[in-house]
């Protein structure tokens, strides 16, 4: 998948779905724009997705479509849209050191937390030296200060506090790639897996691993978190995205049970830890 925003999707989906209200009663996208008070081209660009429509937009195009009752449900759908995507300009606002404990609250509150992971050990699992080095990676991409690299390490360790308790549940997936995409270094890295075989002793916590090689019912992608049945967030090199809807929910509910479908738990997994180990010396 390209480093696009995801949300792009939803809006081209959503005016989508704003035409077909309209074909619903064969009104002309002229008719539309005329009992709304538009300009012709303002409809144009609202069903291709290149013009996100106000509240007040979608008012009027769902009474023009005689569908007053679906105006609550369609302007909950367009405010979700527009919090879907959060680029990083706007996420680092806080500091990085800060970040670290925005999401402390939803963890605990959250029952079952599924996480996939493909390209990296997911920020639970790491060690400091390694969240250290990834931040630094993280910093000198983004032109974010480098002196914070150390305190939000520190702080990333904070959220290891809900492991092993049950609240919540966790299962991980990881590519066996992630274990061998070299962060850090030798040292770090041999750290890193020491800590993972200790994670996998932990009660409430299970962490499974896709061999290389193996055939694919599902192919690789990028990592994402699903807190219950309620919240999906996904991050690129750009941004994050996020979203309750209960069909993506779903969607990624199903890709999640097929890649651990593929993984390998206990004795597979530490066999899995050792031969990445062999292969970063």
């Amino acid at each position: 998948m390209s480093d696009q925003e995801p949300s792009e999707s939803a809006k081209r989906a959503f005016g989508t779905q704003l035409r077909e209200l309209r074909g619903d009663i064969n009104l002309s996208a002229v008719e539309l724009a005329r009992r709304c008070g538009w300009h012709k081209s303002k409809v144009s660009k609202i069903e291709h997705g290149t013009q996100s429509p106000t509240e007040d937009d979608i008012r009027k195009w769902a009474t023009a479509c005689a569908v007053d009752d679906q105006i609550s449900e369609l302007i909950a759908v367009s405010r979700e849209i527009e919090q879907m995507w959060t680029d990083y300009r706007r996420w680092h606002r806080p500091g990085m050191k800060r970040l670290q404990f925005q999401a402390m609250e939803l963890y605990a509150r959250t029952k079952l937390l599924r996480v996939y992971e493909s390209l990296f050990i997911p920020g639970f699992l790491q060690t400091v030296e390694y969240a250290k080095a990834q931040f630094t990676i993280h910093a000198e991409l983004h032109g974010l200060p480098v002196g914070d690299v150390e305190e939000a390490a520190r702080n990333r360790m904070l959220r290891k506090r809900f492991l092993g308790t049950g609240a919540p549940v966790f299962s991980f997936v990881l590519e066996a790639s992630a274990l061998t995409n070299n962060t850090g270094g030798a040292s770090v890295m041999g750290g890193q897996l020491d800590y993972l075989l200790e994670v996998l002793k932990l009660p409430y916590v299970s962490v499974g691993i896709i061999p290389q090689g193996r055939e694919r019912s599902l192919y690789p992608g990028e990592g994402f978190y699903l807190f219950d049945e309620s919240l999906l967030k996904q991050e690129f090199w750009s941004g994050a995205f996020q979203t309750s809807r209960p069909e993506n929910i779903a969607y990624f509910a199903r890709a999640f049970a097929a890649l651990r479908g593929q993984a390998v738990f206990g004795a597979g997994a530490r066999r899995e830890i050792e031969a990445a180990r062999s292969r970063l010396q």
